[in-house]
């Protein structure tokens, strides 16, 4: 089981598009909320590409810094999303591995293990010194996936994000969506979501009859 960490278990995302918009306008530009959010789980480069067109390398890593920064001042307000860490013990005592297949940096990362509190089940881990680019590119979970010693048709990925499931996709994994991200259900699916539930809690409550009860069979 490969799990993204900000989003679908820890509730971030809305801390990321403060942090995102704070260090846009530190650089003077003016980039609204929505547009931020409909970036967020983009890897950071990216998302400047995007966001800010033709910005420097040096003006990039500014922003980058920048959102670090303003992210850090908020890590008081981070906690973890409805049933996030049932989830991963349920998940755990069915025999399956337990990934954080996640591209954030090293001292985000440390804030949100220590936020979700479930290091004990954690088989592997991800961050953004795994790869060069990450989602929605496929790297990241190439990298979980080699870590937990499995083949793409061995897993299941859990993700907030149209970029989760694309990524997810395009390494040949299934994917599962959570609403908790603040993305809708239709683009989930359309990004190649086996399935769509609100939050850790619901998906938790019907494994049986999602792409993650498969796997629990397979190991029994």
């Amino acid at each position: 089981m490969l799990f993204d960490i900000d989003g679908t278990l820890v509730d971030s995302n809305y801390l990321h598009v403060h942090a995102w918009q704070r260090a846009f306008q530190a650089e003077g530009l003016q980039v609204p909320s929505w547009r931020i959010h409909r970036c967020i789980g983009m890897d950071g480069f990216t998302l400047v590409q995007e966001l800010s067109g033709d910005t420097d390398d040096a003006a990039g890593q500014r922003l980058k810094d920048g959102h670090s920064r303003f992210y850090r001042d908020t890590a008081r307000l981070l906690a973890p999303l409805p049933g996030a860490r049932n989830l991963l013990r349920r998940v755990a005592s069915e025999g399956l591995q337990v990934v954080l297949a996640t591209s954030a940096p090293e001292d985000e990362l440390a804030l949100l293990r220590e936020v979700l509190d479930c290091d004990d089940v954690v088989s592997a881990v991800t961050s953004s010194q795994d790869v060069e680019t990450a989602k929605p590119r496929p790297d990241i979970v190439a990298v979980a996936l080699e870590r937990a010693s499995v083949t793409a048709a061995e897993a299941v990925f859990v993700g907030d994000a149209v970029w989760d499931c694309q990524a997810a996709g395009r390494a040949g994994v299934t994917s599962i969506g959570l609403l908790t991200g603040g993305v809708s259900r239709a683009e989930l699916m359309q990004a190649g979501a086996s399935a769509v539930f609100d939050d850790a809690a619901a998906l938790s409550n019907s494994l049986a009859g999602s792409a993650i009860g498969a796997l629990m069979v397979r190991t029994r």
